[in-house]
């Protein structure tokens, strides 16, 4: 029994040779560096107008209009945004603005490009002027029933 002590100390220290060191089991990890935030980037205009254009179509104006608007701002030279704004506005009922994005569409689109949409927007501008228009005139029954 004498010996007990040494054949234990001699046991541990060649089984620490043995085995591989263990991790410490305590030790709390530091949290990961907060991830730094890019700002927002917003997509190309086509991509907006695109996202618009299906806003539009499912009846979604608030949608369209945000997406539109946001085609208009990252390009302003982008004629797509603004006949998607004309179309919005038109749905909304505000005429001035529709219009006023309509003429706007038109000075921007190349000649012969987008035919088509050229005529509606043309049509719709004229229409809208003319609707503009009638509202800005007194009507002739107002100065006869005083």
């Amino acid at each position: 029994m004498r010996h007990l002590p040494g054949i234990l100390l001699f046991a541990i220290l060649g089984l620490s040779q043995i085995l591989p060191a263990l991790p410490p089991q305590d030790k709390k990890l530091p949290p990961p560096p907060p991830e730094e935030s890019e700002p927002y980037k917003p997509p190309s205009a086509w991509k907006s107008a695109e996202i618009g254009n299906f806003y539009l179509r499912k009846r979604n104006y608030p949608g369209a209009l945000s997406r539109f608007q946001e085609a208009v701002k990252t390009d302003p030279y982008y004629p797509g945004g603004y006949l998607g704004l004309g179309k919005v506005y038109e749905k909304l009922g505000f005429k001035e603005k529709a219009l006023n994005a309509y003429r706007k569409y038109l000075d921007l689109l190349p000649s012969a490009k987008d035919a088509v949409e050229a005529k509606d927007a043309q049509r719709a501008a004229a229409r809208l002027e003319k609707e503009v228009a009638s509202k800005t005139k007194p009507s002739p029954n107002a100065a006869t029933h005083r």
